[in-house]
């Protein structure tokens, strides 16, 4: 094992990061004992190899084979972004009946704006929050697929959840994702979330993709669908206008909220 003193650092550097969720740069450099210059050069290191990324002083954990964070960090992160992200999504919803919300923070702002539509909807989804949050609401009919529960984000897995899926003919998907890049698509850090993603793919008739700005061009563990796939990718104003123009052209529209 490599105990150089750079490496323990950015090994630590990260720890910090997904313990905390997110740390400024000084921070780092205080608690390490070491220039913030030294700090800018380890985030750069770690960012290139999809440990971190870096934005506006701070750092925050990137979602991969090895981590993923909580439902619990995904609610106090980018939560403006988010809010607008799920309103322009909930404007495609169009004359679709029957909808999958994936589990996440960001589906759950959408199931918040289809609530209040007072629109008759069936509703498919994997997560408990937002099933329980839909049950009670007069002329939204809730289906929540069992299975295994994952604490960290609150959803249900496995076989269970493939094969109710698997008997259904959906109008609407509403997904989220951990990364996604032009080379290699959509993915998520969980096998087992991701086979339920790409089944949910599979059974609806059109798809939208809600994720925030920092999820492009990442690269997490496991693939589940092409960016071509999409009938529409709903992020916020942070994806650069160039960025935008190359998914564009992959096919789906792109949506700056």
């Amino acid at each position: 094992m490599d105990r150089s003193p750079t490496v323990q650092r950015r090994r630590a550097i990260v720890a910090y990061t997904r313990e905390e969720g997110q740390i400024q740069v000084a921070d780092l450099a205080h608690r390490l004992d070491v220039a913030t210059e030294t700090i800018r050069r380890d985030l750069t290191a770690l960012e290139q190899s999809g440990l971190v990324r870096r934005t506006h002083g701070a750092a925050y954990p990137l979602d991969g084979a090895g981590f993923e964070s909580t439902l619990a960090y995904r609610s106090t992160h980018l939560v403006a972004e988010k809010r607008r992200i799920a309103a322009a999504a909930a404007e495609r919803v169009g004359d679709a009946e029957s909808l999958y919300i994936d589990d996440g923070f960001t589906p759950q702002l959408v199931a918040e704006h289809l609530a209040a539509m007072a629109q008759p909807f069936t509703v498919v989804t994997p997560s408990l929050p937002i099933a329980g949050a839909l049950a009670a609401v007069e002329g939204i009919t809730v289906i929540m697929l069992g299975g295994r529960v994952r604490g960290r984000t609150s959803s249900t897995v496995d076989h269970w959840v493939i094969d109710m899926l698997s008997e259904l003919v959906l109008d609407l998907a509403i997904l989220g994702t951990n990364g996604i890049s032009v080379e290699r698509g959509l993915t998520t850090p969980e096998p087992a979330v991701s086979a339920i993603k790409k089944r949910a793919m599979a059974v609806a008739r059109r798809r939208v993709l809600v994720g925030v700005s920092t999820k492009f061009g990442i690269d997490s563990f496991c693939r589940f669908a092409d960016v071509a796939e999409f009938d529409a990718l709903v992020t916020d104003r942070g994806l650069r206008t160039s960025i935008a123009q190359r998914y564009a052209a992959l096919g789906p529209e792109i949506v700056r909220a």
